[in-house]
């Protein structure tokens, strides 16, 4: 350790050394980094710059510097992300939550009102349906996904935003099942129940008023020209979208309405150029009222509909 270390001069170094891998956030990952390290914030950097260094915290500092250079993700490195307000928990078995995504939890909760059954689909870190449970009353919810490692990334994260509710004197009921997607309620009912606490909770998972989903959409051949960030470190699980991107739209929309209440709501993320393709495979599965969202750039980032008689 250099002497003599205080906190000014160690992010100096660390932002120096993230910039020679020309990282465009070098400044703020160098600065959220320390933060992590010495349980600061960023009045620290601004009014304390001449706080000291332990030598630990330096060392800590130093492998998180070394590791952010080799592009994993700042958030596998402090293993958190904020996302609608509330912090989740991440790591490389599952996707780390964008804000791109928040638009579609935000046009759900146009839409919800208290006391909705929500299937979230491809639920990876659970951070769409607990965000919707989270802002609504008497709402249930259950999340899918084939990676059973991201859904214990999701439960842990169901338990800090339960002990939220259970603050405020609210209920929360959630419950994450493993499988294919539909296939996952198929055979996991009274796992739904057993993890909700609540017998009737099997019942629930036979259908649902609003069908989420934010699944895998790239195309295959285009993720290799990803950032490393991405397409190194980021589960390929929730990525691949196969050949067209369009796969896993087509998968849920073949059962999407056997799930579905009468009037229920389907609601996709999308790529930027997906609205097109997706709004028609609505449309022909049988759902109605189908809309492309934009996000606040002006690309398409959701689609949904209503599911129409013949869904």
């Amino acid at each position: 350790m250099m002497e003599n270390q205080n906190y000014e001069t160690v992010y100096g170094w660390g932002m120096e050394q993230l910039r020679q891998e020309e990282n465009a956030e070098a400044e703020l990952d160098a600065r959220l980094l320390l933060e992590y390290v010495c349980g600061t914030d960023r009045n620290t950097l601004l009014a304390h710059g001449e706080r000291p260094v332990t030598a630990q915290e330096y060392e800590d500092y130093v492998n998180l510097i070394s590791a952010r250079k080799t592009h994993i993700p700042l958030q596998y490195l402090t293993g958190v992300q904020e996302f609608m307000g509330l912090k989740f928990y991440v790591n490389q078995s599952v996707l780390i939550p964008r804000q791109d995504t928040e638009i579609l939890v935000e046009e759900v909760m146009r839409r919800m009102h208290d006391g909705m059954r929500i299937l979230d689909m491809c639920t990876g870190s659970g951070c769409i349906l607990l965000s919707l449970l989270f802002y609504s009353n008497d709402c249930t919810g259950v999340g899918v996904d084939i990676s059973e490692d991201a859904l214990q990334t999701a439960r842990r994260n169901a338990e800090e935003i339960r002990g939220k509710k259970e603050e405020e004197g609210k209920t929360f009921r959630a419950a994450f099942l493993q499988g294919d997607l539909f296939d996952a309620l198929n055979r996991g009912s009274e796992s739904a129940a057993e993890q909700a606490g609540d017998e009737g909770f099997q019942a629930m998972t036979e259908q649902f008023d609003l069908i989420v989903s934010n699944p895998p959409y790239i195309k295959r051949d285009v993720i290799d020209t990803l950032m490393p960030e991405v397409k190194d470190h980021e589960p390929l699980l929730a990525l691949d979208g196969k050949e067209d991107g369009l796969y896993f739209y087509r998968e849920i929309l073949k059962q999407a309405g056997k799930y579905l209440t009468c009037g229920g709501g389907l609601f996709f993320e999308i790529g930027y150029d997906q609205g097109k393709a997706v709004r028609e495979l609505m449309e022909t599965a049988g759902f109605v009222e189908v809309e492309v969202i934009q996000d606040f750039a002006g690309l398409d980032r959701v689609v949904c509909g209503v599911r129409g008689r013949d869904a």
